[in-house]
């Protein structure tokens, strides 16, 4: 090989290593944007619109949408998407989207890369080739090992090739996603248990207190019932302990209605 040959060589070699940082760098600065916006926020559609327009703005996708799974249901919820952010929380069937109920199954990224031959999508590939759809990527979303969903990216024919690099950052995005719908789902949680609080009446707020001191001291019986009685149920010690726990019942129930007479 002559010098300018090697030369050649050197300098191909050396476009491809900074047109790949330059990658790299594209998706780190995407994750940042991701995890600023979707970390200033517990509400779920706001997380997973954020995610389905990054997503679709960065790869430049014919189509960028986020699924969710209902266990046991043969359909998923499309939840959000980047072509039409207006559409949210419609049914669809999986028997449409052999690849996505192949992410889901599996837990698994389905990666096609051309779509318009490939046999696993049955008819629908003709309607794609003529949508002019090149690669077809679901990633899915998982928690604790367990696909709750799944993203689901399509390219355009004549847009630039799918790499590892980008399905790598695919799934940390996946990965980012399901730790802030999982916390989105915590916090739905603590504020349906405050406003339900919060709407109890007066008198059920302390029923519910006498009813969780019982249940307590019902809890306690049959240990100290055993310690007492040697073991021998329906002993005295049952007997001094079953006095006790009434004792204690009307001392709060005299308490209470003392503190409903106060207010």
């Amino acid at each position: 090989m002559t010098l300018g040959a090697l030369a050649i060589d050197e300098v191909e070699r050396i476009q491809s290593r900074l047109s790949h940082l330059e990658q790299e760098r594209k998706h780190l600065l995407a994750v940042i944007e991701i995890l600023q916006e979707i970390g200033g926020t517990l509400h779920f559609n706001d997380i997973v619109q954020s995610v389905a327009r990054r997503l679709g703005e960065a790869f430049g996708l014919d189509r960028c949408s986020i699924f969710l799974a209902e266990r046991g249901e043969k359909s998923v919820r499309l939840v959000a998407t980047y072509e039409d952010p207006g559409i949210r929380n419609y049914v669809v069937d999986l028997d449409r989207y052999p690849e996505l109920r192949r992410a889901l199954q599996t837990g698994e990224t389905v990666f096609i890369a051309d779509a318009a031959t490939d046999p696993t999508l049955g008819p629908a590939r003709w309607a794609l080739a003529a949508r002019k759809v090149k690669t077809i990527t679901v990633v899915p979303i998982s928690w604790r090992g367990t696909a709750i969903g799944a993203m689901f990216l399509r390219s355009f024919r004549d847009g630039p090739s799918f790499t590892a690099s980008d399905l790598q950052f695919c799934q940390v995005v996946a990965n980012l996603t399901a730790k802030a719908l999982r916390n989105a789902h915590r916090f739905e949680r603590m504020r349906e248990r405050r406003d339900a609080g919060r709407s109890m009446p007066p008198h059920a707020k302390r029923e519910a207190v006498l009813l969780e001191f019982i249940r307590r001291l019902l809890a306690a019986y049959p240990a100290a019932d055993t310690e007492d009685a040697g073991g021998e149920a329906g002993g005295e010690g049952g007997s001094g302990n079953t006095e006790e726990i009434d004792r204690l019942v009307e001392v709060a129930q005299a308490v209470l209605s003392q503190e409903s007479a106060a207010r």
